[in-house]
């Protein structure tokens, strides 16, 4: 399956994840896509900051893990595409052979940097358009979805973003995502413009420049891709904040123990009992 949700439904949320567990755990919670985030698989796997650190290989490597483990639709953050318009078609070829539904690609120079950080730069429209024609001749299926993503906003202003937005759209993308709107008003405005003709992705970035707002208002604003892409890292450093002091203060887990899947459980979630089963199936 590779579409993300059906025209003029609103999605109620696509979760960030950055590895098969964190994947694994919000589909058992029900969501309906998940968000491959280029930031979290830095925070997490290089322990570092979004700032174009991070590779292709290790991305679709990422990726791979994930739709081995979960039959969820996964968006793919692709930053820039890892290069140029060449690196762009190596790039949506081997995420969609990975297993992606949709494909990310943003319009920022190099070194790009999280679309919250201060600082960023943008390539020319005529670079970017090059870049996503590329990557629509590139993919073997039409259901292999291409989001484009303008940063153009902090840089440029308002109308330049938009403009790019149109002249993305007009490349024959399949969504939008129009990153760091500032104002329930930009939100709104954006979604006037853009809603009724292509799925717009709204981007949820805890203490980021977009106001945070519940995916079912953006949904009867007219977004229909809603993403949370950060927040599960940004959760998990404050669990684990408190129970590495804790264990460190106590010398024990027991205090955390309430907040904490014991073995079984943790067994549970992953499935340990199906795949013992499935193992016995080939013994001799």
């Amino acid at each position: 399956m590779h579409s993300v949700e059906e025209p003029g439904q609103a999605q109620q949320g696509a979760e960030g994840v950055y590895d098969a567990f964190s994947a694994l755990l919000a589909e058992q919670a029900g969501f309906e896509a998940l968000y491959l985030s280029g930031a979290s698989i830095a925070y997490t796997r290089l322990g570092r900051s979004d700032v174009g650190l991070t590779t292709f290989t290790e991305v679709c490597d990422t990726l791979a893990h994930i739709t081995e483990r979960v039959r969820t639709p996964v968006i793919v953050d692709a930053d820039t595409g890892f290069g140029n318009a060449l690196n762009v078609q190596r790039a949506v070829a081997g995420l969609e052979r990975a297993g992606a539904a949709m494909i990310q690609l943003e319009d920022q120079g190099f070194p790009k940097r999280c679309g919250h950080l201060d600082g960023k730069t943008v390539v020319p429209v005529a670079e970017m358009q090059g870049k996503l024609r590329a990557a629509l001749d590139a993919r073997r299926s039409a259901d292999t979805l291409i989001l484009a993503r303008t940063d153009a906003l902090a840089v440029e202003g308002w109308d330049a973003a938009m403009d790019r937005a149109e002249a993305y759209l007009a490349c024959g993308v399949d969504a939008l995502f129009i990153e760091a709107l500032r104002t329930p008003e930009q939100l709104a405005r954006a979604a006037r413009q853009f809603a009724g003709r292509v799925p717009l992705l709204a981007n949820m970035v805890e203490g980021g420049k977009t106001p945070i707002t519940p995916a079912d208002e953006l949904g009867r604003m007219g977004f229909r891709i809603v993403i949370f892409p950060g927040g599960t890292v940004r959760a998990l450093a404050h669990a684990m904040q408190g129970y590495f002091a804790s264990l460190r203060s106590h010398q024990t887990t027991e205090p955390w123990r309430g907040a904490m899947l014991d073995f079984d459980g943790l067994n549970a979630v992953i499935g340990t009992p199906e795949l013992l089963a499935l193992g016995k199936r080939y013994e001799g």
